[in-house]
C-alpha cells in the first residue's frame, strides 16, 4: 500500500501545505479532530504581537492594532467557511459559553416555551449547558434517539441543538431537513459545528439556520484553548438578547454608563475584554484553511479515510467500524469498536501513531486534510494491525491496570 499511498501524494493538489504546520518528526497524528497542529506561521505572528503590539504598543494597541475590531474581523473570515455572511459571525468566548448564550436567547425569542431538545450522546458541554438553565427553572431538557428528533417536536420545544458531526462516531445530520422540521413546529435550531468548521462544506444560511457555534482548536488549527465562535442570522438580530451582558457587548462600552445598551447585531454576543493572544493565534490558523478551501479539504478528507479502510482491509483487520460506512455521511474521522480500545490507543501512541479513546471502548481516529498524507495512513493502518496481532495492547492494558491498582 505504501507505493499506492505515494503515488496519491504525488498528485495530491493539497500536499504543499503540509510544510505549513508543524508536523513532529516520527508522528502520525490522527488526533487533529480535538487539538490541530500548529501553523508555522504562528510563532512569528504571537511574538510580533506580544513584543511588539503589547511591549511596545502597550495600551495604544487596542487602537493603533486594531484589537478592539478582533472578534468581528475573524468571525468575518470564519463566515464563508460555514456559509454565512460576515456580520454573522463573531469570534468569542468558548464554545460553551457561547451554547449558554445561544440557548438563553432562544428561550426568550419563544416565550412560552421552555425544552430544549437534542439527543442522548451529545458532546457532554451541549447538554450541561442545557442542565445549568434547567437547574435556574429556565428550561427543561428532552433527548431522543437521532431516529426520532423530527417527531418530539412539538409546541413545547423553543429550540432544537445538535452537533453536525457526531464527536465519537462522526455521524452527519441532516442539517436541511431537522432545521425545517423544526422551524415547522415553530422552533429555534443551534448547530454545534465544532467537528465540521474547516472540515467539512457547511452552509448555514443555505438550510436557514438560526444559531450556531463551534470552535477554534480543531480543524481551524488555533491552538489549546483557542477562542470559539458564535452564528446569528442576521434575521434574529433585532431580536436577540444575550444574557452575558459584558462590557465589549455594549453599545458603547467607553461611555462607562451604569446601565447596559445591546451593542448592535453580531456585536452584541461579545461579554469580556477580547483574548488578544488567543485570537491573533486563531486568525493565522483560520487563514491558513481559508487559503487551502473548505471543498478540497472536504474531498481530501473523504479520500484520506477510504484510503485507511482499503489499507486495513489489506492487512487483514475487521474491526467494527462505528461510524458510517458511505464517507459522504460522516465526519473527517472514523471510530472503531474494540472492547480494549483504551489499551489499543496506547500501544499506538507508543508507536508514534496518536489517535484518542472514547469512553467505553471507541478506538477514534481523526484525519486533518491540510497536513495529513496518504502515506501515513498507510502507516497508520500497518501500525494498527501489527498492534492486534502482536498482542502489544495487552502490555498497554496490564500498565493501565497497574496505575489504578
Amino acid at each position: 500500500m505504501i507505493g499506492k499511498a505515494r503515488e496519491l501524494d504525488g498528485a495530491d493538489p493539497l500536499r504543499d501545505f503540509r510544510d505549513r504546520f508543524h508536523v513532529p518528526e516520527g508522528v502520525i497524528y490522527l488526533d487533529g479532530n480535538s487539538l490541530g497542529c500548529l501553523p508555522k506561521a504562528t510563532p512569528g505572528v504571537m511574538a510580533r504581537v506580544v513584543e511588539q503590539e503589547w511591549g511596545e504598543g502597550l495600551i495604544r494597541s487596542w487602537n493603533d492594532a486594531n484589537w478592539f475590531e478582533m472578534g468581528a474581523r475573524i468571525g468575518g473570515k470564519i463566515a464563508p467557511l460555514i456559509g454565512a455572511q460576515p456580520g454573522e459571525v463573531i469570534a468569542c468566548d468558548s464554545t460553551s459559553v457561547n451554547l449558554f448564550k445561544l440557548i438563553a436567547a432562544g428561550l426568550q425569542m419563544r416565550p412560552g416555551r421552555k425544552v430544549i431538545l437534542s439527543e442522548p450522546g451529545n458532546f457532554p458541554t451541549d447538554l450541561y449547558m442545557i442542565e445549568g438553565l434547567e437547574r435556574q427553572g429556565l428550561a427543561q431538557r428532552r433527548l431522543a434517539e437521532r431516529g426520532r428528533i423530527a417527531e418530539a417536536l412539538d409546541e413545547d420545544v423553543a429550540v432544537l441543538m445538535l452537533t453536525h458531526a457526531h464527536y465519537k462516531t462522526g455521524e452527519l445530520f441532516d442539517m436541511a431537513a431537522l432545521t425545517k422540521a423544526a422551524h415547522d413546529a415553530g422552533a429555534l435550531v443551534l448547530w454545534d459545528l465544532s467537528h465540521s468548521t474547516g472540515a467539512l462544506p457547511v452552509d448555514l444560511d443555505g438550510v436557514d439556520a438560526d444559531f450556531a457555534v463551534g470552535c477554534g482548536y480543531k480543524y481551524l488549527c488555533g491552538g489549546p484553548g483557542a477562542p470559539a465562535f458564535a452564528f446569528v442570522a442576521e434575521r434574529h438580530h433585532a431580536d436577540l438578547q444575550q444574557p452575558l451582558t459584558g462590557w465589549f457587548g455594549h453599545a458603547h462600552p467607553f461611555a462607562f454608563t451604569d446601565s447596559y445598551e445591546d451593542a448592535p447585531g453580531i456585536e452584541q454576543l461579545q461579554c469580556g475584554t477580547h483574548p488578544v493572544l488567543g485570537l491573533a493565534a486563531l486568525e493565522v490558523g483560520v487563514d491558513l484553511i481559508a487559503e487551502i478551501g473548505v471543498e478540497r479539504l472536504y474531498a481530501k478528507s473523504r479520500a484520506l479515510s477510504e484510503f485507511f479502510l482499503e489499507a486495513l482491509h489489506d492487512h487483514g483487520v475487521d474491526l467494527p467500524l462505528v461510524s458510517p460506512p458511505d464517507s459522504g455521511v460522516r465526519g473527517s474521522q472514523l471510530s472503531f469498536r474494540h472492547e480494549h480500545a483504551y489499551a489499543i490507543c496506547q500501544a499506538l501512541i507508543a508507536r508514534g501513531v496518536i489517535g484518542d479513546f472514547r469512553d467505553p471502548d471507541i478506538l477514534r481516529l481523526g484525519f486533518a486534510p491540510a497536513y495529513l498524507r496518504f502515506e501515513d495512513m498507510a502507516e497508520a493502518a500497518r501500525h494498527l494491525a501489527e498492534v492486534l496481532k502482536s498482542g502489544e495492547w495487552q502490555k498497554a492494558e496490564f500498565n493501565q491496570r497497574a496505575a489504578v491498582t
